[in-house]
């Protein structure tokens, strides 16, 4: 049987990469995948909805009680809200929604993985633009990198890998980029509870020229249950709906209940997660400092340490050392050539881990 030449065309995920190739009693520090238990109540709506019989297909935009209050949650009306199985899923029917063969898509370099990826399976060419010193969107690099066949941005806010967080000059500057060349924002917003400094600016409140992708797995602490949802216009919205229909026909029933049954309640568990995130990034962002060749600015958003250090030697080969050691955490360089020279750590895992794999971190580097 032969794969098709878009697929071969793409690679596994850097990310997964390490993840397969550590010991079962290693320090992970690679995924993004927070520690804390989910809402009580989220869990009990799900189980009281299985329970009740709630398993069967629904609505492909999703149960319409929850598309209100997430609608609600965002100052939106329904119409602009459709719930997706994952997060990833709503990226990908995004970007399958909206590119064309040969269309080109501007990807921030370092950039989540699956930007593009997801562009190349649709037939999209991705471009990489950088980032500034303050690791967001450089609005220059973006501007020198469009075409006439430029089609979307993708923005992610705060940022996966880097942490860092979009500010108003930056917004409105993107903003008017989309303005003036007829260009789709799609921005990646799903670590949007998780600001530790100044506040999380929002391009839902321009759709008119941006889809905001969302999703409730680092927000609810619900990784395994799949569960997104995206933002849009309503011209825009029905074919995204139709998109969802033809990848996965509806999203998971019970755990759309179990997220409805939580979300009322939300914002006072989202503070206590805040507080522990930014606990964890503080101490992880000392001891990567007293490290004497490696450096790091705290990161304002996210739960992601992406330190730069100074020995010359491949992201990805130090990362496989480290894999060696006990420790497991991502390359750089799976997030784009401008990611070489750096290490990315999750610290979504708690202090002792956080210590633990520090100490590893630090006995490898005294090696150079």
């Amino acid at each position: 049987m032969k794969i098709s030449r878009r697929l071969d065309s793409v690679p596994m995920s850097g990310i997964r990469k390490m993840f397969d190739l550590a010991s079962s009693d290693s320090v992970n520090l690679g995924l993004g995948e927070p520690d804390l238990a989910p809402p009580a109540s989220a869990i009990k709506g799900m189980a009281e909805a299985s329970a009740a019989g709630l398993n069967r297909y629904g609505p492909t935009a999703g149960i319409p009680e929850l598309r209100k209050a997430v609608a609600k949650r965002h100052g939106l009306s329904d119409s602009n809200v459709m719930i997706t199985q994952s997060g990833t899923t709503a990226i990908f029917l995004t970007i399958q929604s909206m590119i064309d063969p040969g269309d080109e898509v501007l990807i921030p370099d370092p950039g989540f993985v699956v930007y593009g990826p997801h562009t190349i399976l649709s037939g999209g060419i991705p471009k990489e633009y950088e980032l500034g010193e303050d690791l967001v969107p450089d609005v220059d690099s973006i501007l020198c990198n469009i075409t006439k066949k430029t089609k979307a941005i993708f923005v992610n806010s705060p940022s996966n890998p880097t942490g860092g967080v979009i500010d108003e000059g930056t917004f409105k500057g993107i903003c008017d980029i989309a303005q003036d060349n007829d260009i789709t924002i799609i921005s990646d917003e799903v670590y949007e509870p998780f600001v530790y400094e100044g506040k999380h600016v929002t391009f839902s409140d321009v759709l008119d020229k941006a889809v905001v992708i969302n999703g409730f797995s680092k927000m609810m602490a619900v990784t395994g249950w799949r569960m997104g949802y995206i933002l849009a216009s309503e011209s825009v919205l029905p074919d995204l709906i139709k998109m969802n229909y033809h990848i996965c026909a509806g999203p998971n029933m019970p755990a759309q209940y179990g997220i409805l049954n939580a979300l009322p309640d939300i914002d006072s568990y989202l503070k206590d997660a805040r507080n522990i995130f930014k606990k964890r990034r503080d101490l992880i962002s000392k001891r990567i400092n007293e490290i004497g060749n490696m450096s790091i600015t705290p990161p304002r958003g996210a739960f992601y340490a992406f330190p730069s250090y100074t020995p010359k030697i491949k992201s990805e080969d130090l990362a496989m050392d480290l894999v060696k050691a006990g420790l497991i955490c991502t390359p750089g360089s799976a997030f784009g050539k401008n990611g070489e020279g750096h290490l990315r750590f999750s610290y979504a895992a708690d202090e002792e881990k956080i210590n633990k794999g520090m100490d590893i971190l630090e006995k490898v580097m005294r090696r150079f």
